[in-house]
């Protein structure tokens, strides 16, 4: 009798540490809408560098093909955390509207503003919460990149008005493990967010 109970109460003790673990659905969603959104940018943001150097702006051309780069690297990054919680990412088709080069800057300083002050705060709180530290890392890398994009982007819009594209780096460097991305004139010996030797980085030029 003694040794039945022993077996309950171990049964007991192993549903109280690993039966009651909840599944962390915030983040999951999270991860999704975070594949999406990079997935769509990085098809945006290529197709706005084309357009920029139909008009001319192949300056601004290189920043969109990099941060095009960049973006795909965090979809991948989201898309490997999503895969180790068990999940599966829904296929879809990226939907945006390409514009002039001065409107399609805007619409990605819009972007870069809302994923950077809001998404992916709100993302990382969610991962912290739920104690998914592969999100919180992915999230971070992301909100990080966006934050240097944004600028990037509200430089280039107002070279571009000033008819002066000549002040903008003339190529950039994009981290193949998070997404960071530099002025090729000014990079790091190692990125500055995740410590991949630059002798790694993708060069944009």
């Amino acid at each position: 009798m003694e040794k039945v109970n022993r077996i309950i109460f171990i049964a007991l003790l192993t549903v109280a540490f690993f039966g009651c673990k909840s599944t962390p659905t915030k983040t999951i969603a999270n991860l999704k809408e975070g594949i999406k959104g990079e997935t769509t940018a990085s098809a945006k943001y290529s197709a706005f560098a084309q357009k920029a150097r139909e008009e001319g702006y192949d300056t601004i051309a290189k920043l969109f093909d990099a941060a095009s780069k960049a973006e795909a690297i965090h979809a991948a990054n989201h898309t490997k955390v999503l895969e180790s919680l068990g999940e599966k990412m829904e296929a879809f088709t990226p939907s945006f509207e390409v514009k002039s080069t001065a409107e399609n800057l805007q619409a990605a300083i819009d972007g870069e503003s809302y994923e950077s002050t809001t998404m992916y705060v709100n993302f990382i709180n969610d991962a912290n919460a739920e104690k998914v530290t592969d999100a919180v890392k992915s999230f971070t890398w992301a909100l990080d990149t966006e934050k240097k994009h944004l600028d990037f982007y509200q430089k280039a819009l107002a070279a571009l008005k000033a008819n002066n594209e000549s002040t903008l780096p003339s190529a950039y460097a994009v981290c193949p493990v998070c997404g960071n991305t530099y002025d090729n004139a000014a990079i790091d010996p190692n990125c500055a967010f995740c410590q991949t030797p630059k002798e790694k980085f993708i060069i944009v030029s």
